[in-house]
């Protein structure tokens, strides 16, 4: 069985979705998504990932500056669809769009609801130490995110998977979680749950305030920080009064030093954290060069032993 359905995302996490619903067979009669934006030194104008995908599979696109006013509204009339997919369009619809098509609009929301509500679930379940995550299908009312949940399914999160490799994991988890729940909505079998808001947690847009390192928390707390900021807007801390960014640690063995110090600088880059433990950087980024290995940076970088880093 096969649907009318209207897909609405934005950027590369979306793309498994609407790849999914074209390999399913259903009848995709439109995309909607954010309008192209200047990228680059150049400022080039660049579309989103998600138009990219449906102008390949000749599929009319629409990038509407606004949903409420109107115009969204007289496109989804001419294009009749029966529902509505959402994955990360990055508007907020408006009622007479949400209720609109005949079983309304579904989510496919990169957390295990009702945690992580809002624009990084993603990032915010890797800084907060979460040992797994997942993705839930949820049906869209007027709320942020708090809509009944339909269907879910879960992954484990390494010790080590920055934000980028638990993204890519869950885009393509995604994908699976939303064919299933159509599956089951055309056979009737969705029971909706309601979410339980008291266990909610609020996952906001991450912004460059958050990339200084704080090097009196604890190494674990540290290490979840640098991964959870990677690959964007990545961590950042000062090196003899010059910053530079930290993409890759790990946790080590390593103990002793006060906060910030470098305990270790040949060969590796080892630093104390508030409890006395450490973090090893892997990964760093000297300003106005490109990221490179901390053996790579410290054979062209002197640093020594004591240096605090701030």
């Amino acid at each position: 069985m096969s649907m009318d359905i209207v897909f609405m995302g934005t950027p590369e996490f979306s793309v498994p979705c609407l790849k999914r619903l074209i390999s399913d067979g259903h009848r995709v009669s439109g995309v909607f998504t954010q309008p192209d934006k200047p990228k680059g030194r150049g400022n080039i104008m660049t579309p989103p990932p998600v138009k990219v995908e449906a102008l390949k599979n000749g599929i009319p696109v629409f990038q509407p500056m606004s949903m409420k006013d109107g115009t969204a509204l007289d496109i989804l009339k001419k294009l009749s669809p029966e529902l509505i997919i959402v994955t990360a369009y990055g508007k907020i619809l408006p009622k007479e769009i949400l209720f609109y098509p005949k079983y309304g609009c579904i989510n496919i929301h990169a957390s295990l609801l009702p945690k992580y509500r809002g624009a990084a679930p993603i990032q915010w379940s890797v800084i907060n130490g979460e040992k797994k995550t997942g993705v839930t299908s949820m049906q869209m009312n007027e709320g942020l995110d708090t809509g009944d949940m339909l269907l879910s399914d879960e992954i484990e999160i390494g010790e080590n998977d920055n934000a980028g490799v638990v993204h890519d994991k869950l885009s393509e988890l995604g994908a699976e979680v939303m064919s299933k729940t159509i599956d089951a909505l055309l056979k009737g079998e969705l029971r909706p749950v309601k979410q339980d808001d008291s266990l909610s947690n609020y996952a906001p847009m991450l912004t460059k305030e958050l990339c200084p390192v704080d090097w009196s928390r604890p190494a674990s707390e540290v290490h979840n920080m640098i991964r959870g900021l990677s690959p964007w807007p990545v961590a950042v801390t000062t090196v003899d009064g010059k910053p530079v960014k930290l993409h890759e640690s790990r946790l080590c063995d390593i103990t002793g030093g006060r906060e910030g110090e470098v305990v270790e600088c040949t060969g590796s880059l080892v630093i104390s954290c508030g409890d006395k433990k450490c973090v090893e950087i892997l990964k760093i980024q000297a300003q106005g060069k490109k990221a490179m290995s901390a053996a790579d940076y410290l054979r062209g970088n002197r640093m020594e032993k004591g240096t605090i880093c701030k």
